[in-house]
């Protein structure tokens, strides 16, 4: 069963007010004034969630208790007033707390926009199975990779409100791994998040027919190794029509150690590979959307969305 375009939600106009919350790790208040005011700059209406800056009594590393996570996130997506949810951070959490959401609730609540990367590739893999729903792998309102970024920023401002401005994704130094041409559904997000989401509720029947986007941060070559050898052995790879790599941060040198592995574990799959496409854990971030067809051509070193990203 090949994977099927998505529904796209609704772009955001002047106005249009945005939540920001925190279903992963802890946010550093300073930072998050600092996105609010960026995205009121744009014209938006930001709202910091209640439980946005809570801290969990026991576990520094989440924001808060996993069934409050989970509330104020779909309070946030529930809530009529809201046109789209950003997170505000990344780290680790939103495993935890995905399986408590009402997700009759999320759907009765229409389509809306969900942004974020790393560990919300959670969110993005659960919001396409269980929804339906495109979403945007991009900048969290908390993160530097977004408040001291002005190319980031760009490039999710221009999603937001002008798609048809952002349809050819690329940067330069995107270069073919493996060359070719490919057409495929855009899936994907971080590696280390899409391996340990495998046998879950919300994981994906097939791959097929997606082109897979992957990036991380901070894994060594064996564990990326590891990763990508799992996604193989549990055929999460089968029916990709091809690839687009983005960023490895502090993953160790690329073109000694990264590179290599990537090579190795993807080419025998025998379908076009981009690499440094300039998405993730990276400067200049760009907004990828998810569950929308494109055309990947390894080569030019470009992403073309066949449709905007948002409606």
């Amino acid at each position: 069963m090949s994977l099927t375009a998505l529904t796209r939600p609704p772009r955001l106009r002047p106005g249009a007010r945005i939540a920001v919350t925190a279903p992963s790790g802890p946010v550093v208040e300073e930072r998050l004034a600092a996105g609010l005011d960026i995205l009121r700059g744009w014209g938006l209406d930001p709202i910091a969630t209640p439980q946005v800056t809570e801290r969990h009594p026991r576990f520094r590393y989440l924001a808060g208790e996993d069934e409050k996570r989970a509330r104020d996130f779909q309070d946030a997506w529930c809530d009529p007033a809201v046109d789209a949810v950003m997170c505000a951070r990344g780290g680790y959490g939103a495993q935890r707390m995905v399986d408590l959401l009402d997700w009759e609730a999320l759907r009765a609540a229409g389509p809306k926009v969900l942004i974020g990367y790393s560990d919300a590739t959670v969110l993005h893999e659960a919001f396409a199975v269980r929804l339906g729903l495109s979403t945007l792998y991009g900048p969290m309102a908390s993160a530097l990779s977004f408040t001291a970024d002005r190319a980031a920023q760009e490039s999710l401002r221009t999603t937001l409100f002008e798609p048809e401005a952002a349809m050819t994704l690329g940067r330069p130094g995107a270069r073919a791994l493996v060359p070719g041409r490919a057409r495929g559904l855009t899936f994907g997000g971080c590696l280390s998040l899409l391996t340990a989401e495998l046998a879950t509720a919300h994981a994906r029947v097939s791959s097929a027919g997606g082109l897979l986007l992957l990036e991380d941060i901070g894994e060594d070559d064996y564990r990326l190794d590891r990763a990508l050898t799992q996604l193989l052995r549990a055929g999460r790879l089968e029916g990709v029509t091809g690839i687009a790599l983005g960023s490895w941060q502090e993953c160790g040198p690329y073109e000694e150690r990264v590179r290599p592995v990537l090579y190795e574990r993807l080419a025998g799959i025998g379908v076009p590979v981009v690499e440094n496409l300039g998405f993730g854990h990276c400067e200049n971030a760009l907004t990828m959307p998810l569950g929308v067809p494109a055309v990947l051509d390894a080569e030019e070193g470009t992403l073309t969305l066949e449709t905007p990203a948002l409606a």
